[in-house]
């Protein structure tokens, strides 16, 4: 038997919009464009921006001329994942993790802790050197004594994919062995976009 984990953010009033000091993202906005009252069927108008809620970042999102979203395969968003408890990293841990990624283009970080995590550049350029295209983090992720972007920016410096703002709760439930499906919308020439992202799990 399997069950099937939605990691995506509910897209409606209460989702919090990233926003520092004086910038901010475009506002979710759902508007009525015309009802079945008035033309015998209900269409609304839908205004967001593409790192909206639950979204996969492109290399294009911090690097200039860098990939866009329609460059990274279909395939590379379909498959199992390498699950990753960004915690409790150690050397025989990143030793075992190259070993274990092979052929797989997910890489799923998460934290045990439920919280934040720092880690150090060692750690960061060793997961980097994984062959996994697509990361999936959970909760934010800081490198010591960089720059608070570093993590995002470097990710995508090295070609990466990120999917972030996940639902927190329902990635408590991931388990190590499972199969992942992203799919993003067909956006052409975009620095990243919205995107459902489940998990199938197998319940024992």
């Amino acid at each position: 038997m399997f069950e099937i984990i939605d990691l995506t953010k509910l897209l409606d009033k209460n989702l919090s919009i990233y926003t520092e000091d004086a910038y901010s993202d475009p506002p979710l906005q759902i508007e009525t464009w015309c009802t079945i009252q008035e033309q015998g069927y209900k269409v609304s108008r839908l205004s967001m921006g593409t790192q909206t809620g639950t979204h996969i970042d492109a290399p294009a999102h911090f690097v200039f001329d860098g990939a866009t979203l329609e460059t990274l395969p279909l395939q590379a968003l379909i498959g199992e994942y390498l699950w990753v408890d960004i915690d409790q990293i150690t050397q025989d841990k990143l030793s075992e993790l190259q070993s274990s990624s092979k052929g797989m283009s997910i890489l799923f970080l998460t934290s045990l802790r439920q919280t934040e995590t720092e880690i150090s550049e060692e750690v960061f350029k060793a997961l980097l050197n994984l062959p996994c295209l697509v990361w999936v983090i959970v909760y934010g992720i800081q490198v010591a004594e960089c720059e608070p972007l570093y993590f995002h920016k470097a990710l995508s410096e090295a070609g990466k994919y990120l999917i972030e703002d996940i639902d927190e709760t329902m990635a408590m439930r991931v388990k190590a062995d499972g199969e992942m499906i992203a799919l993003p919308l067909r956006l052409s020439g975009t620095s990243g976009s919205p995107c459902r992202v489940i998990v199938r799990q197998s319940v024992k």
